[in-house]
């Protein structure tokens, strides 16, 4: 028998109290991935806040969402996640994540996964502001509300495993295509220490907290693994001779085993993350930039094709049409790809 989908009492009573009383806590990215020595979470009430931010990423880019209902142990099924990044002095940003079958999870009910309609109906509602029915995509300023939990070094917002509506986080759309955040130019000097490890600083002021959740430039790099290992959801090392780092591709159409047309020496943009090794800690490890398309331009891997519902003449993929496309657009006038057609 499947849960009710109906209010519940304990914790989910206490968010229905939030909504209804408007004790929400509006929070900064920086506050709240604010860590201890040992990269756990120092943020530890309210139970549900609001954040607001610029959305970095398609998630179907990031993860598959095609629904996948199942009752196999830890198969999510289908999988939604989008960055949001901090504005001006807010240097932090905040993965939103949900999954389907939360309850292939041995600590979550059986009956806390969603149905394939369900979840169709679940992506439709996220992916939409709710009050006009505007499409998400990279570059808008929004507003989350919702629950969060620790994950593997970092606070998600998230719907805490559990399908009932009242657990439910929700976006709305404060402003469309104000455009992408200008990438942070970073160093592997910046991120790895002489020994080639993560430089991990609890302050967040260097290292790789201080870019974590988002849009980060190495220049200059190759591939220190075998580019052949280039595919949708691959990781790859980068390396700027001396140190290394990976690289999390994403899913996008332009990722695909064959796609890979980067020069031996590359640029690389894309969103700083961390998936810690360990559930326990110390979480001071598995930082990573994901890199969630390609749009095979042969000089920087990153992805500078249309935004989500194809804006014409929007080059920098930033969500509207200005002097920086054309900007681009000139600066690449006699570029070619190498091997492709006459040019070499």
């Amino acid at each position: 028998m499947r849960k009710s989908k109906g209010i519940k009492v304990g914790t989910g009573a206490m968010i229905l109290f939030f909504f209804l009383t408007g004790v929400v806590t509006g929070e900064t990215h920086w506050n709240f991935q604010a860590v201890d020595s040992v990269g756990y979470t120092t943020y530890l009430t309210p139970a549900v806040i609001t954040l607001e931010g610029i959305i970095l990423n398609s998630p179907e880019e990031m993860l598959d969402p095609t629904p996948d209902y199942c009752e196999i142990p830890f198969n999510m099924g289908g999988q939604w996640q989008i960055f949001i990044q901090g504005e001006e002095s807010d240097h932090a940003g905040t993965a939103l994540w949900m999954g389907q079958n939360y309850g292939n999870l041995p600590f979550v009910p059986l009956e806390d996964s969603y149905t394939n309609e369900e979840w169709v109906a679940e992506l439709c509602r996220l992916n939409h502001d709710p009050a006009s029915g505007y499409l998400f995509t990279p570059g808008d300023r929004v507003r989350v509300t919702g629950y969060w939990v620790f994950y593997k070094g970092k606070n998600n917002v998230n719907e805490t495993h559990d399908i009932t509506p009242e657990y439910d986080f929700t976006v709305e759309l404060l402003e469309p295509g104000v455009g992408l955040p200008q990438p942070e130019l970073v160093t592997l000097d910046e991120l790895k220490d002489q020994n080639d490890n993560f430089i991990f600083d609890s302050s967040r002021l260097t290292g790789c907290e201080h870019y974590q959740g988002r849009l980060v430039r190495l220049n200059d790099v190759s591939f220190a693994t075998d580019p052949n290992q280039w595919d949708a959801d691959a990781t790859l090392e980068i390396t700027d001779g001396t140190k290394t780092f990976p690289v999390k591709l994403g899913i996008g159409s332009g990722i695909y085993s064959g796609s890979n047309n980067l020069t031996d020496t590359f640029d690389v943009v894309g969103i700083m993350d961390q998936e810690n090794s360990s559930m326990s800690g110390p979480f001071d490890n598995g930082y990573r930039i994901w890199v969630t398309n390609y749009d095979g331009n042969g000089l920087v891997l990153r992805d500078r094709g249309y935004r989500r519902g194809n804006l014409p003449g929007d080059i920098s993929g930033d969500g509207r049409v200005d002097l920086q496309d054309f900007a681009l657009i000139t600066a690449d006038w006699l570029l070619t790809t190498p091997g492709i057609g006459d040019c070499n």
